[in-house]
């Protein structure tokens, strides 16, 4: 299905999804980053956004996400959206990864299953679109809700995969040339025996592979699947319970900013033990490349006043192990912002060990430790 239908609209903003990708290309080659689309740290984030360009114009918003991102508008929706408080309308589109029937990553299949109660629980309306729905009746269906958006109520368009078509062409990258693979082997070189809890997406694909390839088992590695944002406060809650042991958190620039306080509790509790490795490569490259505003961040500053004692940022092969060996030989809290290219092999696999065999591997190896 083509997305003319979404001229309609004046303001878009969300967080980007593979099953999205057409959407988000269209939104990137139509407006860019500006007022009328912007990219938002998390999907609350976003209907907070929604909610002020409504309350400046009167007019309905659209709020784009993965069904991963359902839990976190349930506050908003329900505090700030629903008729009974503010009668704010929105007009979510909404990816449907772990969809019944369809195959996908473990940690999409409960959310796929309960992504329709979920919206529908939240007194949301929704539309199913599938690759065998016309244009014009996503139209009629909007034009249906109109007097719904008059009442200050919320709709959802949610999309099966391949649903969407945009044949333009948008080409995202940045100028850094270190690759994401890479420097992981670096960290894992540089951590030895040490745990690590690895951020969702691609770069705990590749830590897998190191592993694979490098002849390794994989207990030594907690790989957040799922969970966006969460890998910092995963690392910190084990570090916490085992002072004795360094543990190393390889987060990305998006699923930081889409948590930014944990970074809060973490210089708040300051472990002795933790080493948090932030890959920055300013996009959301895993469904897709869209920009983060991450390029532009002081990361360092943020985590010192934070309260991290050490915080260094670095762009080259030299300067990474640099900082990986002066963290080893250091006690404290650090941060390392790793700077780095967009792009990973098209042969890249996933693992082949279930979450919880991942869980029950890691555990045993945690305790080993002390």
């Amino acid at each position: 299905m083509k997305l003319d239908f979404l001229k309609q609209f004046d303001f878009f903003t969300g967080v980007p999804d593979s099953l999205l990708k057409p959407l988000c290309d269209f939104l990137i080659a139509e407006y860019g980053i500006s007022e009328k689309h912007i990219i938002a740290a998390n999907e609350g984030n976003a209907v907070a956004l929604a909610a002020g360009y409504h309350l400046a114009t009167g007019k309905v918003p659209v709020v784009y996400m993965q069904n991963s991102g359902e839990g976190n508008i349930i506050n908003p929706v329900a505090s700030l959206l629903n008729d009974r408080v503010y009668a704010i309308p929105a007009l979510f589109i909404v990816g449907w990864r772990g969809e019944p029937g369809v195959h996908d990553e473990p940690q999409h299949i409960f959310q796929g299953e309960v992504t329709c109660k979920l919206l529908e629980d939240m007194e949301i309306r929704t539309m199913v679109v599938s690759r065998d729905t016309a244009e014009e009746e996503v139209k009629a269906q909007l034009a249906a809700w109109r007097p719904l958006f008059a009442a200050g109520k919320q709709a959802a368009l949610v999309i099966r995969k391949g649903a969407l078509e945009y044949s333009g062409a948008v080409k995202y990258q940045n100028d850094y040339t270190m690759t994401r693979e890479e420097i992981l082997r670096r960290i894992v070189k540089a951590a030895g025996d040490d745990p690590i809890v690895s951020t969702t997406g691609k770069a705990s694909r590749e830590l897998f592979e190191i592993r694979e390839a490098g002849g390794q088992d994989h207990r030594r590695d907690f790989l957040t699947v799922g969970s966006m944002g969460h890998s910092s406060s995963i690392a910190l809650g084990i570090a916490l319970s085992k002072p004795g042991t360094r543990i190393w958190c390889v987060d990305g620039d998006g699923a930081a900013l889409m948590h930014m306080g944990a970074m809060a509790l973490l210089g708040s509790s300051a472990p002795k033990n933790l080493v948090h490795v932030l890959i920055n490569n300013g996009a959301h490259e895993t469904v897709g490349g869209m920009p983060t505003v991450a390029e532009a961040i002081d990361w360092p500053a943020i985590a010192k006043a934070c309260g991290y004692p050490r915080a260094l940022s670095v762009d080259g092969f030299a300067a990474l192990e640099e900082a990986l060996e002066e963290v080893k030989k250091s006690e404290g809290l650090s941060l390392i912002e790793v700077k780095s290219s967009l792009g990973a092999r098209a042969d890249l696999g996933r693992p082949t060990t279930t979450a919880l065999e991942n869980k029950q591997n890691f555990m045993a190896y945690l305790a080993e430790k002390e």
